[in-house]
């Protein structure tokens, strides 16, 4: 899939200064530069501009949020990074951990508000939690917690579960450690978790490629969309005919079975508040991170009809959204 950067929503040329004018002083709007690796923008970033709408902000007038996706190339973040602080945004928010780090390393003057991405500190994005430091603070969420739930899950809804193919990025920290906590509850599970791990986009794909149906029963993605692992194995999936398993709801939406994540949407709505914070002349660094502890649970029934799969009432029950 061709790797493109592309600017969306309203983006106004002019800028507004954070630093020497309040909220009732500033006639002209912010300027919020949302970075991600995602496939479009996302739900982060809608979360974001509704959540500053409920605090009484009036996009174009108050605002303006411009996105940089880099449709899973996490190599084009740095640039997508840079092009935003050129462009003289006055705020970055990111989505995800790989476009936090990417920001992070382009800036240390711009106010950064991150979502999600797994645990900032040892991520060395912020240096505790109550005090953040620098010019970053944000929303951060559970889901390496959520792995073994995650595979409980996958195993209640595929009857007769017994082998599950797992793609991941060798070089990849957060890959490796959801890589072992799915290793542990497999085996808990007993579930054979045949996992391999891939340094390019191009081994990922052939390591796909070459599976054929009968060998596995199901197919897990790894959060992190470094390499276009996720979608690969949304391919492979539809090509054999083999239940998915996601950490975004979004492969749902375009084809895959099932995801459990944490509502990315609502990390963007909590984020909403420490911009309005940054807004009222709170510097980042002394705006403690927040932990988003909504969890959603998402299944796609048109999906489980075209492979034959009944999903179990029991676990219908439990999903926030039915895609029927």
């Amino acid at each position: 899939m061709k790797r493109i950067v592309v600017l969306l929503f309203s983006f106004l040329m002019t800028a507004a200064s954070i630093g020497s004018a309040t909220a009732a002083e500033r006639t002209k709007p912010v300027r919020i530069g949302v970075l991600t690796e995602a496939f479009g923008p996302s739900a982060g970033a809608v979360g974001l501009r509704d959540g500053l709408k409920g605090l009484g902000y009036v996009e174009d007038r108050d605002f303006v949020i411009g996105v940089r996706f880099t449709q899973g190339d996490v190599s084009a973040l740095p640039a997508a990074a840079k092009e935003l602080i050129q462009r003289g945004v006055d705020i970055l928010f990111t989505d995800g951990r790989s476009a936090s780090t990417a920001a992070r390393l382009q800036t240390t003057k711009i106010p950064i508000v991150f979502a999600g991405g797994g645990s900032p500190v040892e991520l060395g994005l912020i240096q505790s939690f109550a005090h953040p430091g620098g010019n970053i603070t944000g929303v951060t969420d559970l889901d390496l917690e959520l792995g073994p739930k995650r595979l409980e899950i996958f195993k209640e809804m595929i009857p007769g579960l017994k082998r599950l193919f797992f793609p991941y990025q060798a070089t990849d920290a957060y890959s490796v450690s959801e890589a072992s906590a799915y290793r542990d509850a497999a085996r808990r599970l007993k579930i054979a978790l045949i996992d391999k791990s891939v340094d390019t986009a191009d081994e990922a794909k052939a390591a796909l490629g070459k599976l054929k149906k009968g060998e596995v029963q199901g197919l897990l993605a790894p959060r992190p969309m470094t390499l276009n692992i996720p979608d690969f194995v949304r391919e492979a999936g539809s090509r054999l005919a083999l239940p998915t398993m996601f950490a975004s709801t979004f492969f749902v939406d375009n084809g895959g079975l099932a995801s459990y994540n944490p509502n990315t949407y609502e990390s963007g709505r909590m984020a909403a508040r420490l911009v309005d914070k940054i807004l009222k002349q709170t510097k980042p660094g002394d705006i403690p991170v927040e932990v988003n502890h909504k969890i959603e649970l998402v299944v796609n029934l048109k999906v489980a009809g075209a492979l034959g799969i009944k999903i179990a009432p029991e676990v219908l029950s439990r999903a926030n959204r039915v895609i029927r």
